[in-house]
């Protein structure tokens, strides 16, 4: 047999379709590498045996040719068909044969021709390769921004910041590629109460929502959406404080805490309106309390009556202007915990709020005026905080005064 220079290409001839063989040193051995084209790419296939190489070169030389003759051989529609199909290839590259190698392979999958472009179009939209690359670090910075650019308020975005912050350390990789089961094992590990829990859900939700929205997720990609929703205690059920354990707190709350719990437990306000509220939105004289649009947590302007016992609270700390709190959000916090321990009574997350709203119920049996001065919609009072309390302890709840000698309760 002849052999052939290394280094020099041998070809194995079939019609007119030629294969060739490679002879190269690997390792210190002599190789044969044969030339694949049969699937429309080049691949070479190492053999150790030149006989065994010559023989699947002949193979594929064979192979080629038989496709070459029979496409010689056609005549009318078959080679009309043949020449518009591979005119319609020619822009893609892909050889005739490799094209319906790959058709016969999609249609394997998806059951039915007709669907591969739908398929496609719907593989593409979820394709991570195909968007935009975020990590879930610069998703959040992001997000945060747009945020802050549409007028968040400070306590909102510091919330945001937090929960997200903690959730980027835990995922420091694409949007795209975080996973629901890795999310709900991560919820699964947070030891925090049912409430927490909820709300850290919902800002992950917010997140990939945003980032859906830009393209950095496909659409319904939202992996929060397939984590399990989170259960309340009790059913959602609400949770308020009796007049002693209000008396309690009010008594072994720091001075600068006092003006917070007093205008949560007397008119109602959530302790993030507390936090924003300004003496000059305190009117003892009118007897109102004004919570304007961008205090609210609804975004609407509302008054509140203010009651003689709460009047008697603000007196003693009350400024002609000026924040009812001027420390941090971390640190109002801080004060409920040492509040809650200072008087023995367990800290309930708005129960002072909920408290307001069923004791003023009792008091009033008005569900549409409670709720303009809660700043809830009638139905939500009539359906949560109807017969919660009987009305004479609603009468002591409204009774609770600071000593007149002490200033305390």
């Amino acid at each position: 047999m002849k052999r052939h220079k290394r280094g020099k290409p041998e070809r194995v001839i079939v019609g007119n379709v030629a294969v060739r063989i490679y002879h190269r040193l690997k390792g210190g051995y002599l190789v044969w590498e044969v030339a694949d084209y049969s699937d429309g790419h080049r691949r070479l296939r190492s053999f150790s045996d030149h006989a065994e190489a010559r023989r699947e070169a002949r193979r594929i030389a064979q192979s080629l040719a038989s496709g070459e003759t029979t496409a010689a051989q056609m005549r009318g529609p078959d080679a009309a068909s043949y020449g518009r199909a591979v005119e319609l290839l020619r822009p893609i590259g892909d050889p005739l044969e490799l094209a319906v190698v790959r058709y016969a392979e999609a249609v394997g999958i998806v059951g039915d021709g007709g669907r591969l472009a739908e398929a496609a179009k719907f593989w593409k939209e979820r394709n991570p390769d195909a968007m935009p690359t975020r990590t879930v670090r610069q998703a959040v910075d992001e997000l945060l921004e747009l945020k802050r650019s549409r007028g968040k308020s400070a306590r909102y975005l510091e919330d945001l910041k937090s929960r997200l912050g903690r959730f980027a350390a835990a995922f420091e990789v694409n949007v795209a590629d975080v996973r629901a089961a890795d999310v709900q094992a991560w919820f699964d590990k947070l030891k925090v109460a049912p409430r927490t829990l909820l709300n850290f859900r919902r800002a992950s939700l917010t997140l990939f929502e945003f980032a859906q929205a830009r393209g950095y997720i496909g659409k319904g990609e939202n992996p929060i959406a397939a984590t399990e929703a989170v259960e309340l205690g009790n059913g959602g059920a609400i949770a308020i404080y009796s007049p002693g354990e209000c008396t309690k707190l009010l008594q072994a709350a720091p001075a600068d805490f006092v003006p917070c719990l007093a205008v949560c437990a007397f008119a109602g306000l959530r302790s993030a309106e507390a936090e924003r509220l300004d003496w000059a939105d305190v009117d003892l004289a009118s007897g109102f309390i004004t919570v304007a649009p961008e205090k609210a947590k609804t975004r609407s302007r509302r008054l509140v009556s203010i009651s003689t016992n709460l009047s008697a609270w603000l007196e003693p700390h009350r400024k002609a202007r000026g924040a009812l709190w001027h420390g941090s959000h971390p640190l109002y916090y801080g004060r409920q915990r040492q509040t809650a321990q200072a008087s023995g009574v367990t800290w309930k997350p708005n129960a002072l709020r909920h408290s307001f709203i069923s004791y003023r119920l009792a008091q009033v049996q008005d569900a549409a005026r409670v709720a303009l001065e809660a700043g809830n919609s009638p139905g939500m009072v009539f359906r949560h905080y109807r017969e919660l309390v009987r009305p004479e302890v609603a009468a002591e709840w409204f009774e609770i005064k600071p000593d007149a000698r002490e200033g305390r309760a």
